[in-house]
Formats: C-alpha cells, structure tokens, sequence
C-alpha cells in the first residue's frame, strides 16, 4: 500500500501538480485538484481495514520527508500524518459500527457509491485536521475536498478499467 500511495504522490505531484499549474495558473492554492493519493487510502483502507494504518504509514511519512524534511517531525506535520493514516481507517469503521459494512466480501458487490460517500467524510475530517494543523486558508479547504473527490473517483475509475481488460483477457484465452 505504501508502494501505491508513494505512485500516486509522485504522479500527481511530479505529472499532474505542474499541467495543473500551466492550466490555471492564477490558482494559487498548493492543493492538487486531482489528489490520487486520498482514492489510495480511501481503497486501502475498505480493503484492509485498520490494517491500512501500518500499511500506509511508511509511504506518508516518506511522502512528509521527500516534501519538507526534517520538518516532517513537527507536531503539526505529526498530527497531519496521523490524520492520513487513522481517519480511512477510522471512518469504515464506525460506518461498521453504525450497521454499514462496506467490507469486501464475496457474497455481495462492493457499493461504489457508498465508497465514494465515505471517501467524501474522509477527505472533509482529513481536510479539516491537516488545514487547521497548517493553519491555511479556507479556499485551501474547498480545493483539498475537490482534489481528494476527483483523485478517488479518477483512481476507481482507472482501476475498473484495468480490472475489466484483465478480465476481458482472461475470458478470451483458451485454457489448456
């Protein structure tokens, strides 16, 4: 998991953040409008739980490092890590508390909808945690909320696409 946020970090801040920037380049946020980072701890945290935490924990942290240093290590920047990581986590499992499983499961079809639902609450307490650790602005708020929606919706969208031509080849070789 770790591996997959570290891809999605680095694609959306080394190909994304700079086209974002020559597209509108009077946006002066620092928030990326397309985050696929938030649809990597949104998924990882539907698939595996509060095992998610530890999964996604060294990639975060790298993330924190590669972008700030040291720094990485201040209270703020602490408290936003542990944002990061606990809220998905978190999240799914109250929604389980609350009667809502969305856990994957054979007997049923996962609720893209109800992924996306909570991706929402997801991203509106992890905005809310990281903006007030940072102490930004409130267009920072809105933008985060827009990048991490798009990000999940981008990321799932990709990945059914790729998980449909696996199938598709899969249906279409002949078996020995």
């Amino acid at each position: 998991m770790s591996l997959a946020y570290l891809g999605a970090f680095f694609a959306t801040f080394e190909v994304l953040m700079p086209m974002q920037n020559s597209l509108f380049p009077g946006f002066d946020s620092r928030a990326s409008l397309l985050f696929l980072p938030h649809g990597v701890r949104v998924l990882a945290a539907w698939l595996l739980g509060g095992r998610s935490v530890p999964a996604l924990l060294p990639g975060v942290v790298f993330v924190f490092f590669y972008l700030v240093g040291c720094s990485a290590f201040s209270p703020s920047r602490l408290a936003a890590i542990a944002g990061a990581v606990t809220v998905p986590a978190a999240c799914f499992f109250v929604l389980r508390l609350l009667g809502h499983d969305l856990r994957p499961s054979p007997e049923r079809r996962p609720c893209w909808l109800c992924i996306m639902g909570i991706g929402l609450v997801i991203s509106l307490v992890t905005s809310l945690v990281t903006n007030y650790a940072f102490d930004s602005a409130p267009q920072d708020y809105i933008a985060y909320l827009i990048g991490d929606m798009f990000g999940l919706f981008f990321l799932m969208l990709v990945l059914m696409l790729i998980f449909r031509a696996l199938r598709q080849s899969n249906l279409s070789t002949p078996s020995s």
